[in-house]
């Protein structure tokens, strides 16, 4: 598999990369996660930088859960961020982050099928920086 514009190679995938043996392949479900992680970040940037609050840091990870009894079916996306944003509390923060997975399209294609959690966490500047 490789991405049409060019931005990675080609990706080896395979059915064992789902149970666990990835072996140096991904799997559709990592995909997913991937452009979930990728998409609310750019959202909450977004929403953030509207507010007058640009973060300084956003880190992101997405946790796709893959239901294997009976059909396989993906039941849950998960999203963990930790942020660096100054001007802004924790509650603003978390706020930003659940208007994000409503703005971002690819939570939007997953709503309905898939249960979307966020997690948000405001953490301090590093010091020094």
């Amino acid at each position: 598999m490789s991405g049409g514009t060019g931005a990675f190679g080609e990706l080896p995938i395979s059915a064992a990369s789902r149970m666990g043996e990835p072996e140096g392949r991904t799997s559709p479900e990592e995909l997913i996660a991937a452009a979930h992680a990728g998409c609310f970040t750019m959202a909450l940037g977004s929403i953030l930088a509207g507010q007058k609050t640009p973060p300084e840091l956003l880190q992101v990870t997405a946790t796709v859960t893959l239901e294997t009894s009976g059909t396989p079916t993906i039941t849950s996306s998960q999203l963990d961020v930790h942020g660096v944003v100054p001007g802004a509390d924790a509650a603003s923060f978390d706020r930003a982050a659940h208007d994000a997975e409503r703005a971002c399209p690819v939570s939007r294609a997953l709503q309905g099928n898939v249960e979307i959690r966020v997690q948000a966490t405001l953490d301090e500047p590093a010091l020094g920086a």
